[in-house]
């Protein structure tokens, strides 16, 4: 048998040969190939994933956002997600937050090491003094928190001055209303997902936002006095008054599923709205129809990361027959690949 490598051009799709006689596209790659182990979980996953938003059904579903998946371009497959109606609300971390308007403005600046597991401390420390803050191979630069920081303090000074508060997310959409930012996109404004969720009108929930740089640029201006009250931005637990009320008036009729990507703050926050519905405020509210997560993180004692779905029963956010997905693995990887084929790719 010939060893000689399958010729294919980069503009046009692969011949069906190259997937096993299938046509050539993800989903059906997937479906031939993925049949076993974590890459079985991976398409079975996808696969109710794309059946519980499509009819019947018509679910809901809720993304959360751990790590750092914006400064990985997630936004590219997670923003087509969006406007095609497969993610009907985000719940991420203010790293995640930020980091897809800083990738928007100023991706052309970014630095790619890529040996960055062989870097010295003498490296990182050279990388620092350049003015470089480092994300695994990704390094983002320092100028393009200060360029967003002059537009934002000027929000943030108005809404504190003017009695108004906002969420980290509000604040973020009216930045994109600033018909000046457009001029310094350096990607195709398609791939930002914070762009298609404004457009979309979805909500974005942002616990914890003092964990990012934005959220500590924020305190220090409170601190010196140039803004003049916390209370211009609204808290996590406004926040989550509002998506108690988000949960309310859209599982009313459809079942609403959780999509994890990775664990922490971003996911933890969102699922336990229908534990505090059910016990805090004694409603009769539906448990999360669907889950899924992706994480590398490993089954530990006490570590809500690598916690396995079924974990999650005791504590009202599951029901006992919901669909239950744990895909271990890198998330950068797999889920633009589930995505792909929820989109019918």
């Amino acid at each position: 048998m010939s060893s000689k490598p399958i010729a294919t051009n980069a503009n046009t799709p692969p011949s069906s040969s190259a997937y096993g006689g299938h046509p050539a596209s993800i989903s059906k790659f997937m479906e031939h190939h993925y049949r076993h182990f974590n890459a079985r979980e991976m398409l079975a996953a996808a696969k109710s994933y794309r059946s519980f938003v499509s009819e019947p059904t018509n679910g809901k579903m809720l993304v959360s956002l751990a790590g750092a998946m914006s400064t990985g371009e997630l936004g590219i497959s997670l923003a087509e997600m969006i406007r095609q109606g497969k993610v009907h609300a985000i719940s991420c971390t203010a790293a995640n937050l930020e980091e897809d308007l800083f990738n928007l403005v100023a991706h052309d600046e970014y630095k790619i090491v890529e040996d960055w597991r062989a870097l010295s401390l003498d490296d990182e420390v050279a990388l620092r003094d350049e003015g470089f803050n480092r994300v695994t191979d990704t390094c983002i630069p320092e100028t393009v928190m200060r360029h967003l920081e002059r537009r934002l303090l000027k929000l943030w000074q108005e809404a504190a001055d003017s009695g108004q508060a906002y969420t980290p997310a509000e604040y973020m959409f009216r930045l994109l209303d600033d018909p000046e930012l457009p001029q310094h996109f350096q990607i195709p404004v398609e791939n930002s997902w914070m762009v298609a969720a404004k457009e979309m009108g979805i909500p974005v929930f942002v616990p914890g936002y003092e964990d990012s740089t934005l959220g500590n640029i924020f305190a220090a201006r409170v601190y010196e006095g140039k803004v003049a009250t916390h209370n211009c931005l609204l808290s996590g637990t406004a926040q989550m008054e509002r998506l108690i009320k988000w949960y309310q008036a859209n599982s009313t009729d459809n079942p609403i599923g959780f999509f994890q990507i990775g664990g922490g703050i971003a996911g933890d926050f969102a699922i336990c709205a229908v534990p505090l519905m059910i016990q805090d405020l004694k409603l009769d509210i539906p448990l999360w129809g669907y889950f899924c997560q992706i994480s590398d993180a490993v089954t530990s004692y006490g570590g809500y990361s690598g916690a396995v779905p079924n974990e999650k029963i005791t504590w009202y956010k599951l029901d006992r027959d919901a669909p239950k997905f744990m895909v271990q693995s890198d998330a950068t990887i797999c889920a633009p690949l589930m995505f792909a084929y929820v989109l019918g790719w």
